[in-house]
């Protein structure tokens, strides 16, 4: 089997490694990939929003199945473009793929469903926002949660601390534009109190199989202070997702979500991800996702027993049924190491050494920013490498990720020194 993998991050990297595991994939392309990408897979040229060009090359090499990375072009069209053609693709059309392209649809579908979530306010005029807040959310005690409607790479939500720092995220948002298109509309939500997960499932129209949980970091500093990043590391299972728990999450917010889809006429294939806060009144969905998490994926993916490749392809031909999935009992920590800077400007271009010493202590070293420069590994993105370890116990994952980081340098390299250490206190 040919595989295509759009996308170039840390998330495509764990994705091709754990593809190329399977006896049934012979060559696996990666576009456009990035340096660790290239060490398993043949990187082709391109840009992931350019539609036309991805279908066409997979169209002319005889593709058999495309695997979709990043959300962008999925929300574009991608998957449609490809089956158009008679192509196989994992990954939600752009009718499904409104989950995570319109934070605005994927609300109003919970709310009229009875889908647990957040209460929340629709603004597309930012004085009209700045009113609700100073006379209505203002006077909360609790935080106020700003959202773009659109996607904004995992960064698109502020939450505030009090009425000053929400005035601010609307005029940023809304007036300034940081977040481009994204911001013409915004939800101001109700905040939900409690641990967050992420629940990703592989998905075929009603049909599902759960993944393991797991509890990703946004925030760039340790003690989740500074802003949010796309995930500063992650580590799953999650001890807070108890049986009861995950089984209140696929009856009460799983089932109920693909059926609407369903009722709505919509057939979704791919990977669903829900981002979840723990309250006190039970799971609360507070984002959908239309594709794998990063960082998520790469502590989920090393956990996976099964061949991956054989059940994206099954998905994408409609017999999901068929297909049986079971999970390591290890633990899996990932600890992100960044440029100097992120999530603001950054310099690329820095030389990176250590990664086989850090292999050789048994960690997978994911890359996602990185490039290969006059013969050389450099840093090319504010993301730069993920590091997993796994252990029979979270301390034993914790200590074997930061030993294998130790081991890693580059210029201006940061990464969170805590990741994983709420495991070890409900665990």
């Amino acid at each position: 089997m040919k595989i295509l993998v759009v996308g170039s991050g840390g998330r495509e990297h764990a994705i091709i490694w754990k593809l190329a595991q399977s006896e049934s994939v012979s060559t696996i392309y990666s576009l456009p990939g990035n340096a660790g990408c290239g060490r398993l897979a043949q990187r082709i040229p391109g840009n992931v929003m350019n539609i036309c060009g991805v279908a066409d090359f997979a169209e002319k090499e005889h593709i058999d199945l495309t695997v979709v990375g990043p959300e962008s072009p999925l929300i574009a069209g991608l998957a449609d473009e490809l089956e158009r053609r008679g192509l196989r693709v994992f990954g939600p059309n752009k009718e499904a793929a409104q989950l995570e392209g319109s934070k605005v649809f994927a609300k109003q579908l919970m709310l009229q469903e009875g889908i647990p979530t957040a209460s929340c306010e629709v603004f597309d005029d930012p004085d009209r926002a700045s009113e609700f807040v100073r006379f209505a959310a203002g006077k909360r005690d609790t935080p106020i949660v700003v959202k773009a409607d659109g996607e904004a790479a995992g960064k698109g939500v502020v939450v505030a601390n009090n009425t000053d720092e929400a005035l601010q995220a609307i005029d940023d948002i809304m007036r300034k534009k940081i977040f481009g298109k994204s911001g013409d509309r915004i939800l101001i939500e109700e905040y939900l109190d409690g641990p967050e997960a992420t629940f990703m499932c592989f998905v075929e129209g009603e049909q599902f199989l759960p993944m393991v949980p797991s509890q990703d970091h946004k925030r760039v500093y340790d003690g989740d202070q500074g802003p949010n990043t796309g995930g500063m590391g992650c580590y799953a299972p999650v001890p807070v997702v108890s049986p009861e728990v995950r089984e209140q999450i696929v009856q009460n917010i799983v089932r109920p979500t693909l059926r609407a889809l369903a009722k709505r006429g919509i057939h979704y294939k791919g990977v669903l991800y829900v981002g979840l806060a723990l309250t006190s009144d039970g799971p609360k969905v507070v984002e959908f996702n239309c594709r794998f998490g990063d960082p998520e994926a790469q502590v989920v993916l090393p956990l996976m027993e099964g061949d991956l490749a054989e059940l994206c392809l099954a998905i994408s031909e409609g017999r999901m049924i068929e297909n049986k999935v079971t999970w390591s009992d290890k633990k899996a920590v990932c600890v992100v190491m960044a440029s100097g800077g992120y999530p603001g400007s950054y310099e690329k271009g820095k030389p990176i050494w250590g990664i086989e010493d850090a292999e050789s202590t048994g960690a997978l070293v994911f890359q996602a920013g990185t490039e290969i420069q006059d013969g050389k590994l450099v840093t090319s993105g504010g993301r730069v490498l993920g590091v997993t370890a796994l252990g029979d116990s979270f301390q034993e994952a914790i200590d074997r990720a930061y030993q294998a980081v130790s081991k890693i340098h580059f210029d201006g390299a940061h990464y969170r020194r805590d990741i994983a250490q709420r495991a070890l206190g409900a665990a």
